[in-house]
């Protein structure tokens, strides 16, 4: 399993986006090793750094499981591993 993955989330800003990601993510066993969160206007856009060690899902399944609270609230949520998004970016 991968160690790290980034998590982006976007979307239009409403109340229960942090606290529905990041419980989501405690449920899991997920550990935020950073956060970063900006609302430009009426959209809310969100990157964190998480610690996959202690994760009880693979990547695949926490993807989907991040899917169901995305539809719920209305945002995009999206899950890569840090390997993949390292690889992506090389020149």
């Amino acid at each position: 399993m991968e160690q790290r993955a980034l998590i982006t989330v976007v979307g239009i800003d409403r109340i229960g986006i942090i606290a529905a990601v990041t419980t989501a993510l405690a449920d899991n066993r997920v550990n935020i090793v950073d956060i970063r969160q900006t609302i430009v206007g009426e959209f809310f856009t969100m990157i964190m750094v998480v610690d996959l060690q202690q994760a009880v899902r693979s990547l695949q399944e926490l993807q989907s499981c991040l899917d169901e609270v995305g539809l719920r609230l209305g945002v995009k949520i999206t899950v890569q591993s840090e390997e993949l998004f390292r690889s992506m970016h090389r020149i």
